[in-house]
């Protein structure tokens, strides 16, 4: 396991690993299609209900999976603080505020708001342990953004044009507190593998913590533990717990230690565009001069931060 270094130990590389590459595209296409399945759970079962039992196939695998490599479990008080900090802002917030948000806010605006992680992460990155971010990342994670928002311009315009009601502000402040909380997760991750602990240990005890309080929530608001027993609902269930949870997170969290928060962060930036090749296949997405000249910004801002050095400290 590579941990983040720190100080002069965070060496400068001109490109990306092949392995880091393939962290990369693997962590794009899981939660890239993680979006269509979100969709297919919505309706019946409460947000946090279905959540739950995500997580809760989730850390049952981490577990599994740390338990036959024969990973520590074992940690004192101080560490499981941290786990819970990964559980609290990784595993059940940041989920949370999305699919509540999602009850006010267009589904590609979610995705817009999402891609603000890659600055977010920045800010954080420099704010906590210093990180400084180059100015080529910066003006990638901003083509990146301007990309986005162009990709999905007909939903933004159609909501300013309506104009923006209280539980429109609602469903956005909602998501930006989602994104916000996803890169908190992000820098207590980037301090737990600082600090040694193995990446499948933490997160195998973040997702146990993710589910503990995500059952809290739903039985304080009284909702029934029951789920869909369909096809659709169970198929989505599994890709959600076992891809879009234990190897997308698994990717992205040693993504995280390899490259820094900056350029990890940006995947955020690009799935929203292997979202978008979804819909247009199975929701039939018609894309007009906003959406390419958005893909164009994108892929553009992209190969500038994956060309870009690490982040130095």
């Amino acid at each position: 396991m590579t941990t983040l270094a720190s100080g002069a130990a965070l060496r400068d590389s001109p490109s990306l690993s092949p392995f880091d590459m393939g962290l990369y595209g693997l962590t794009v296409l899981a939660w890239g299609f993680s979006w269509y399945a979100l969709k297919m759970q919505l309706g019946v079962v409460a947000p946090e209900v279905s959540l739950f039992w995500r997580f809760v196939l989730a850390a049952a695998i981490m577990m599994a999976w740390a338990a036959l490599r024969g990973v520590r479990l074992d940690f004192p008080l101080r560490a499981h603080l941290r786990f819970a900090g990964l559980g609290l802002f990784l595993f059940s917030t940041n989920f949370t505020l999305f699919y509540y948000g999602a009850q006010h806010v267009p589904s590609g605006l979610l995705s817009v708001v999402f891609s603000l992680a890659s600055v977010f992460n920045m800010i954080l990155g420099f704010a906590i342990f210093g990180q400084r971010i180059s100015r080529r990342v910066m003006l990638g994670a901003l083509l990146g953004f301007v990309g986005v928002a162009l990709l999905f311009r007909p939903q933004i315009v159609g909501a300013a044009g309506a104009g923006l009601d209280m539980q429109a502000v609602l469903g956005l402040g909602l998501c930006v507190a989602g994104t916000l909380s996803f890169c908190l997760g992000n820098m207590v991750s980037t301090a737990n593998q600082k600090s040694g602990i193995p990446l499948v240990s933490a997160s195998a005890w973040g997702m146990v913590y993710g589910a503990t309080f995500l059952g809290l929530f739903a039985a304080a608001r009284g909702a029934s533990f029951d789920i869909e027993w369909t096809p659709v609902y169970l198929g989505a269930m599994v890709y959600l717990a076992v891809v879009a949870s234990v190897i997308a997170f698994a990717c992205y969290l040693t993504l995280l230690a390899r490259i820094g928060s900056a350029r990890a962060g940006y995947s955020t930036v690009m799935f929203p565009i292997v979202a978008l090749l979804v819909s247009t296949v199975l929701e039939n997405f018609h894309w007009g001069p906003d959406a390419i000249a958005g893909l164009v910004f994108v892929l553009a801002g992209n190969l500038l931060v994956l060309r870009s050095g690490r982040a130095k400290t």
